[in-house]
């Protein structure tokens, strides 16, 4: 007798297995720019994206297709100088009002001092989730790489290879997870200066305008989400893909020495308790 499947979601994914996305190397064939008024160029032959940023618009793009789980990664070059107040970003989105969401935010700094990555999930429009980090690393001198793992039982996000955060899947203590709506990935460079350097102290200077960020390799190892299905095989191995031991040593290396907020150390955010998912993991 066959052995039983350990979840009717990925069971499904499998059965209703009709195409298996890997895509990745040009933005022409992979994304749609959808606003900016001509700030989003397409360069290289397809393998660079560039966004810009002045006091009028800000730009961005989106991926053509939706997916439902998967392996999302993108290589950044970020906006150099005194680029406080711009939030550059690499998620994944759905649609409508209830939507679910995995943030990789970047917001700007004086020059000088570091950038702050910001880290947050949504689940049915619901957020407060979130932690940010200072990195080991100038992202606006090179290209660094990050990664996106979703899959039925966990979030991951990676800097180059090295885990910071994880977020799993708490269901079974009533905990929303997202893994009921397609997505769509996301790149955009914005004007957040009410909120994004020192909660909104420091202002964007417009003088430097206009700031520009790089994005190149972007790569997904996904299920495409079409007609109603989502699609994944028995050798998609991401699907159940979790921290091993290494990975646990590396991801407690950057929260002990590059975290500077987790909302589940915020007692005066929560004061009436800490959410539920804070109690048992490092959510």
């Amino acid at each position: 007798m066959a052995a039983a499947c350990p979840s009717f979601l990925i069971c499904s994914l499998i059965m209703l297995c009709f195409f298996m996305g890997s895509f990745g190397g040009n933005f022409y064939q992979d994304v749609d720019i959808i606003w900016g008024d001509g700030r989003a160029k397409i360069l290289n032959n397809g393998n660079l994206i560039t966004l810009s940023l002045d006091k009028l618009s800000g730009s961005g793009f989106q991926s053509k297709n939706e997916f439902l789980f998967g392996k999302f990664d993108m290589q950044l070059k970020l906006v150099p100088r005194n680029s406080a107040g711009t939030v550059t970003t690499f998620y994944l989105h759905s649609q409508g009002t209830s939507w679910d969401e995995i943030d990789f935010e970047f917001l700007g700094n004086v020059s000088g001092e570091p950038y702050l990555v910001h880290t947050n999930v949504y689940t049915q429009g619901k957020g407060n989730k979130e932690q940010q980090f200072y990195l080991w690393f100038d992202p606006t001198a090179d290209f660094h790489t990050y990664f996106i793992l979703w899959n039925p039982g966990h979030i991951v996000f990676y800097v180059d290879g090295r885990p910071i955060r994880e977020f799993k899947n708490l269901e079974s203590i009533d905990v929303p997870y997202p893994k009921r709506q397609a997505m769509r990935m996301y790149g955009t460079l914005w004007n957040g200066e009410d909120w994004a350097t020192r909660g909104g102290l420091v202002k964007t200077d417009w003088t430097q305008a206009p700031f520009t960020a790089s994005f190149r390799n972007f790569n997904a190892d996904a299920c495409v989400w079409s007609n109603g299905a989502s699609s994944c095989n028995n050798s998609t191995q991401w699907i159940r893909q979790e921290l091993d031991s290494t990975g646990q040593q590396q991801l407690k290396w950057v929260q002990k020495n590059y975290m500077v907020y987790n909302y589940c150390s915020d007692t005066k955010r929560f004061p009436e308790g800490l959410p539920t998912e804070c109690t048992v993991t490092n959510n």
